[in-house]
């Protein structure tokens, strides 16, 4: 009877342990999740760089001015990237079972607009790095012009295609 009890005694211990720590760790989990899907939410931040010597220019202050303007043109790309994603055009040609030809283009379109600059700066002694945010209503905003853009062009192609008369090829 005593071992039993012990038994039970024991148990509820460590079940209260085992229960109550699970508890802890997954109540811990949420609050990180949550955090970071608020930070991620807040803005999203873009990095470019540029190489300063392989810039068109014979004069070094030129090639540093361009290589700064390459590097921000480089952030907003990937600004662009994470709000619109990207347009892929991958082809590979296989023959008697060996890649023959393959190509890789990619291909980023849209429009940024108050992007926040937060740096230029050198990194290293031939490279320039530029940080640009974007504040996510910001982001809201442009997915959502950039989706009624596309149901816009969608009806005009298909009105066109309706209403054009047979035989008119545009």
């Amino acid at each position: 009877m005593k071992t039993r009890l012990m038994k039970l005694i024991f148990g509820a211990f460590f079940g209260g342990l085992l229960v109550s720590g699970c508890t802890s760790v997954s109540e811990d989990y949420a609050t990180a999740m949550v955090e970071t899907v608020v930070e991620r939410n807040d803005s999203i931040v873009a990095t470019g760089y540029a190489v300063i010597s392989i810039q068109k220019s014979d004069n070094p202050a030129q090639q540093r001015i361009l290589s700064i303007r390459a590097s921000k043109l480089d952030a907003y790309r990937s600004l662009l990237e994470q709000v619109y994603g990207q347009y892929l055009d991958v082809n590979t040609t296989v023959a008697e079972l060996v890649i023959k030809d393959d190509t890789f283009k990619a291909r980023v379109q849209g429009v940024i607009y108050d992007a926040r600059l937060i740096s230029i700066s050198p990194v290293g002694k031939d490279t320039y790095e530029t940080t640009l945010s974007l504040d996510k209503s910001i982001v809201d905003d442009l997915r959502k012009l950039y989706l009624k853009s596309m149901a816009t062009q969608k009806l005009s192609a298909l009105t066109e295609m309706i209403y054009s008369p047979p035989g008119n090829v545009s």
